[in-house]
């Protein structure tokens, strides 16, 4: 309740653990308030702005005692407590990598929003801090982290904008700016930058649905937007022999200790002959393929083992365990296998046996072949099958080209689109998209095919 009904009584100095305070009290409809300050002139202030509001008229609230305009207003929220507080929230029902991925456009836009000047932590000391210990569950109130991190993330808290900050053109330009860059101050990846910007916009999404913005802020601001498909650099690709050559060289791996890369012959030949993406292919198991002697196969996909870090998942293991990318994950899809790929599948598993749960292919201990293990053996593979003047160049540099060769591959041969495109888990629309530089002699037919309809009128 409000009301008029205001008495202030004189400024009376008491004693309070040895040491003289003075005391302002008033009375509201009869209510008692007091404030004590540390010295007179401070309480003498506090007196005079009640005087003030009383000879203007101001209706005191009866359980504060105070009028509006000395109502104590609420710390405004900043960009940090809402970061930790939209990590919360997004953190049970996100998978893995979407765990990774929010982490990192939040680390990289708390960066940014931070200001510049003496005491702020170095960069390196804040994405340590910020990426492993803040946006991270739990979060850093509630377990231990180290001293160091601590008074960093203390720092943060501090010196965190208001999240209302982020209603300014400027400063959501410096953000977007920021999220394009890599930590040594370089341009990042399209796909980094695109990721990151992903994540800053979910993130004001949110802040708009719970009313802390009229409209996501991001809007108010126009920037140059790369593509949203990105085209497959047609230099990755790898023709059928080069492949070949490349996937028979992994059997060369470790060949005189752990042979390690006999083992994952057929996971890289699954990746070209398939098409299957790395994650998919590590989570291959044997019931769920169909491996004739003689013809084709094809392997029922359903299942996907991306390595994200033990810190995201919700086993606490490497590798995630979960369906096919971007589908529900109740979701299958058939794989047809090639005579010559259901050769080296049903040759892996005479030699090595399956893991466990069926996998077919496994480590010496029978667990999960890790990315950055399959990446040194696809490394090694390609000193061993490229000719010399090839190994430093974009040639297959990474085991994902290997799918991108495989789908380069099948729209050359002519297959229809939408098959090739239910094969690889694509839409059509990104598939001619991304694989539009890879596709050779389109013109020709183009140009032949109009040269003959003109000859029907000659």
């Amino acid at each position: 309740m409000k009301s008029t009904d205001v008495s202030l009584w004189e400024i009376r100095a008491k004693q309070r653990r040895g040491r003289d305070t003075y005391e302002v009290r008033w009375v509201v409809s009869g209510r008692e308030f007091s404030r004590s300050r540390k010295s007179f002139g401070l309480a003498q202030k506090l007196h005079s702005k009640l005087l003030m509001a009383q000879d203007a008229g101001e209706q005191f609230d009866t359980e504060s005692g105070l009028p509006p305009s000395m109502e104590e207003k609420p710390k405004a929220r900043s960009w940090y407590e809402f970061a930790l507080a939209y990590m919360a929230r997004r953190w049970p029902m996100a998978s893995p990598n979407y765990r990774d991925e929010i982490n990192e456009s939040l680390t990289a836009v708390t960066k940014a929003v931070l200001p510049l000047g003496p005491g702020r932590p170095s960069d390196a000391a804040l994405q340590r801090a910020l990426r492993d210990w803040a946006f991270v569950m739990p979060g850093p109130a509630d377990r231990e982290i180290p001293e160091q991190a601590r008074a960093v993330l203390t720092w943060v808290d501090e010196n965190s904008p208001p999240l209302a900050g982020l209603g300014d053109k400027e400063l959501v330009h410096k953000v977007l700016d920021a999220l394009k860059l890599k930590l040594d101050g370089t341009a990042a990846a399209t796909e980094t930058a695109k990721r990151k910007r992903k994540g800053f916009v979910a993130a004001l999404n949110y802040a708009t649905e719970i009313g802390e913005f009229a409209e996501n802020p991001i809007k108010q601001v126009k920037e140059t937007r790369a593509p949203k498909i990105v085209e497959v650099d047609p230099r990755v690709v790898a023709n059928p022999r080069q492949a070949a050559n490349l996937i028979d060289a992994v059997s060369y791996v470790g060949l005189y200790g752990r042979a390690r890369g006999r083992r994952l012959v057929g996971m890289f030949a699954s990746m070209y002959y398939a098409g299957l993406r790395p994650a998919e292919a590590v989570g291959l198991a044997e019931p769920d393929c169909y491996l004739p002697e003689e013809g084709w196969g094809h392997a029922t996909l359903h299942r996907t083992r991306p390595t994200v870090g033990k810190k995201w998942t919700r086993t606490g293991q490497v590798h995630d365990d979960r369906g096919l990318k971007n589908r529900a994950p109740e979701d299958v899809r058939v794989a047809p296998l090639p005579p010559v790929l259901v050769h080296i599948l049903r040759d892996g598993i005479d030699v090595f046996g399956t893991a466990d749960d069926g996998r077919l292919f496994f480590n010496e201990r029978g667990g999960v072949v890790g990315s950055s293990t399959y990446s040194r053996v696809w490394s090694d593979a390609r000193e061993f099958g490229l000719p010399p003047e090839l190994v430093n160049s974009p040639l297959a540099e990474v085991p994902y080209d290997l799918r991108h060769s495989a789908l380069s591959t099948w729209l050359n041969a002519g297959m229809d689109p939408t098959e090739a495109a239910q094969r690889a888990g694509n839409t059509v629309e990104v598939l001619l998209a991304r694989y539009a530089k890879c596709v050779h002699g389109r013109a020709a037919v183009a140009n032949q095919r109009v040269e003959n309809f003109y000859a029907e009128y000659v």
